[in-house]
């Protein structure tokens, strides 16, 4: 299992110490840290190992924006994202924002998106866009673009997701997972199926984590 980086520890401090003054005025800071015995990102193996991360939350109203950085195959995937998010009358809650996703090392590269979701009672829906930056020097794989279709569907503990990829990137996979709470910790077991366009392969994982207000 690899040892979590320091520097994913060092910049969720100094987001927390940017974040601070917002949340001592009105609004909610909090934070989480997490463990994965093998992280996938919408059906794509990020590590075949455990996975740490940490991760900073502000929250105001329907606005929020935020930071998590996590431990992949080749240094850290870091993300930063924002958005606003409400719920109508009917109880069908809608929101947008954007989200970019930063990669440390020779993991990859960067993804920009626009993120679009709706939900009603247990079942969500995810639609976002986004531009892959391609690698530096290497003309075989220069700038994609890419979608991203997910639905959910939370039944109790339990939960299922269904997610297509489309334009420059294509593939689908379902993710079935179960979770829990024991001992204020968050705990889970999923199974993960990908298609012959992703890892073509089918996985297990167990999940760890703690969220806890600043």
């Amino acid at each position: 299992m690899k040892t979590f980086k320091l520097t994913a520890i060092t910049a969720t401090l100094l987001a927390a110490s940017s974040f601070s003054q917002l949340a001592s005025a009105e609004g909610s800071l909090s934070a989480n840290i997490g463990y994965v015995s093998e992280y996938h990102f919408r059906g794509i193996q990020q590590t075949g190992a455990g996975s740490t991360s940490a991760g900073l939350d502000y929250e105001n109203g329907g606005f929020y924006v935020g930071t998590w950085a996590a431990d992949v195959a080749d240094g850290l995937e870091v993300d930063f994202y924002a958005g606003y998010g409400f719920e109508l009358d009917s109880g069908i809650a809608l929101g947008a924002g954007v989200t970019t996703y930063q990669y440390t090392g020779d993991f990859d590269s960067a993804y920009n998106e626009i993120n679009l979701s709706a939900g009603y009672e247990m079942f969500s829906f995810e639609y976002s866009v986004g531009t892959w930056d391609g690698i530096d020097g290497d003309e075989s794989n220069p700038e994609a673009d890419y979608s991203f279709i997910g639905l959910s569907l939370e039944f109790g503990s339990f939960s299922g997701t269904i997610g297509s990829w489309g334009k420059d990137f294509e593939g689908e996979y379902f993710e079935l997972a179960y979770g829990t709470e024991i001992g204020g910790f968050d705990v889970g077991v999923g199974v993960i199926v990908s298609g012959a366009d992703l890892d073509d392969d089918e996985a297990m994982y167990f999940s760890l984590s703690k969220s806890f207000d600043l």
